[in-house]
């Protein structure tokens, strides 16, 4: 069973299922691939466009890369108040286990900035203990 982390901001949730990739993963050659599928459902009265987004990528040697970009997976999505909207990315590590945090950048229909974080997350081979939530 896929573990499921969420969080709420403004009445958008952001649901986060990860997965380990073993047929695209070389543990020796250090390479440890998972994917995660989000959603975001925006609960909230007003109409918000996902305009970009920042993840903070940590490896289990503590190593963290900031990453930050337009959108996700080439898009900007508009969301109007009982939509929700899903994709699935990836994340390489050269560790066996990781942890992923972030946010998105949204815009409602008046103009107004806010960012709706994304639930911490922990990558780890099946049967690991969780390092994360």
């Amino acid at each position: 069973m896929t573990q499921l982390y969420e969080a709420e901001t403004r009445g958008v949730r952001v649901r986060v299922a990860p997965s380990f990739l073993p047929e695209h993963s070389d543990p020796d050659e250090r390479r440890f691939v998972w994917a995660y599928t989000v959603e975001i459902e925006n609960g909230g009265r007003e109409t918000v466009q996902l305009v970009d987004r920042r993840w903070i990528i940590t490896d289990a040697r503590g190593h963290v890369e900031e990453v930050k970009g337009p959108g996700v997976v080439g898009e900007q999505p508009t969301l109007h108040p009982g939509d929700s909207y899903q994709y699935t990315s990836g994340c390489p590590l050269p560790t066996d286990s990781g942890a992923m945090v972030g946010s998105y950048g949204l815009v409602t229909d008046a103009g107004e900035r806010f960012e709706a974080a994304i639930p911490a997350f922990s990558l780890h081979l099946p049967g690991a203990e969780r390092l994360v939530n």
